[in-house]
């Protein structure tokens, strides 16, 4: 049985309790809500460039929804497309019925029809949605599309507002346009697997959206999402520091300051930057000829006048172990369970197959565990591509990152380098099936997922 396969049984199973369970049917449940809207979009990327793509009510990103830590929503999604979709809360900690991933037992929701989503929000930060469909060589659906948006919660303790204050609160969602495939030979350490022709930040090309408009003196506070269907990324803001205070929405135990920043597929980064430099500036990516794709978005200063500059970031300095307690925190558990991802190269023309434990998804054994206790997960990378590893409905500690021994950092992606190593710390605290995968589509899609279990 291919993944496929696997989809349309077990979505079809899911689909026949949990939508008559979470149907949008009945009077709205108690809280705030929201809804969305799945369907075409044209989206105007730049003038000239206008693509058709699937998004969230009409728009790219889709809308922001905040929400109150531990405060019950609601979300009424309805899905206008031909075909059957389905929504993944990324980041959040609820059942996996509500999670949004078929392969938990989360519904399908068919052609034109509304799914009502109930949870309470937690924890609070910096987290996201977006489509969790196979796409496979169909690169017009899954995550190429425009089907994804900002969620954020709102600690319960201080709402509104995160502690050591800040001016302005800008969002930036990055992601890249027009894919295409491309036959990977063995000796390709760039792992060039999808080429794209344009990247967005927040839906436009550099310097065809609004800028971010800055006074001097001012300290913004930067939540930057990695949007992308594949593309791991690197940005800078010329002259100007970023002071790391959260990763994937979770407080670091030590901000840090960086001069460039590094996002995986779906990691986020919020950062603190203090307004010191009037002009224009280009926060943008670190590579020409990704910043010539759109991959930036204009800082412009008030009363600054000429074109925005870029200049390259003085260090790329970036590691997690910046960011880390020095304590060395809770013992350390048991032997760990590795897990090894590998390659199996496909015929020219072909997507390459993706391994766990020498697997591929649906095959792989499914890890079994235990309420409560604590695991140590060893993600082994036997490939020359850098993978974003995700485990869903949990945070997860990193606890040594390239032989680099760290505390505290918590995160739900990861990314893990190509032929690296890193060592987490799970506490098996959401009880219910759940899927770790690498969140590169082409790479979940040709076999890199797991299941988790609950003994």
């Amino acid at each position: 049985m291919d993944r496929r396969e696997f989809l349309q049984v077990a979505g079809a199973a899911a689909a026949g309790g949990a939508l008559q369970l979470h149907s949008a049917v009945g009077p709205a449940a108690a809280g705030r809500s929201f809804k969305l809207e799945i369907g075409p979009v044209q989206a105007e990327l730049a003038p000239g460039v206008t693509i058709a793509t699937t998004g969230y009510n009409g728009q790219v990103p889709g809308p922001l929804l905040r929400m109150r830590e531990g405060e019950p929503v609601t979300i009424d999604v309805t899905n206008r497309t031909s075909h059957a979709e389905i929504v993944h809360w990324h980041g959040l900690h609820i059942p996996s019925a509500l999670d949004g991933a078929s392969e938990e037992g989360s519904p399908m929701i068919p052609p034109g029809q509304p799914l009502r989503y109930h949870f309470v929000p937690r924890p609070a930060g910096t987290r996201w949605y977006h489509t969790h469909t196979m796409a496979g060589r169909d690169l017009s659906l899954g995550t190429y599309t425009g089907q994804f948006g900002f969620l954020y919660i709102d600690p319960a303790r201080e709402p509104g507002r995160d502690p050591g204050g800040y001016d302005q609160e800008i969002f930036l969602a990055a992601h890249y346009w027009e894919p295409s495939l491309v036959s990977m030979q063995p000796d390709d350490v760039n792992c060039t697997e999808v080429a794209y022709r344009y990247a967005t930040i927040n839906g436009k090309m550099l310097g065809a959206g609004e800028p971010v408009r800055v006074r001097k003196g001012q300290r913004v506070l930067f939540r930057i999402l990695n949007a992308s269907a594949t593309e791991n990324i690197l940005l800078a803001l010329p002259r100007h520091r970023f002071n790391v205070v959260a990763l994937d929405g979770n407080p670091v135990p030590h901000p840090a300051a960086v001069d460039a920043l590094s996002l995986g597929v779906a990691e986020r980064v919020d950062a603190l930057v203090e307004m010191t430099e009037p002009g224009k500036w280009i926060l943008g990516s670190l590579s020409a000829s990704e910043r010539e794709k759109g991959l930036g978005i204009v800082v412009e200063y008030e009363g600054a006048v000429g074109e925005p500059r870029w200049e390259p970031p003085q260090a790329m300095n970036w590691h997690y172990g910046l960011f880390s307690a020095p304590a060395p925190g809770p013992p350390e558990p048991a032997e760990p369970v590795t897990m090894l991802f590998e390659m199996k190269t496909a015929p020219v023309g072909q997507p390459n197959l993706w391994t766990i434990d020498g697997k591929s998804f649906p095959d792989v054994p499914a890890m079994r565990v235990e309420q409560g206790r604590r695991y140590r997960l060893r993600f082994v990378n036997a490939s020359g591509c850098a993978h974003p590893v995700h485990l869903h409905r949990h945070s997860f500690e990193l606890k040594r990152v390239a032989e680099a021994p760290m505390s505290g950092i918590l995160k739900d992606t990861v990314l893990l380098d190509r032929y690296g190593v890193i060592d987490v710390d799970l506490v098996a605290n959401q009880p219910g099936p759940t899927l770790f995968h690498c969140h590169q589509q082409l790479h979940m899609d040709f076999g890199f997922m797991r299941m988790l279990e609950y003994a």
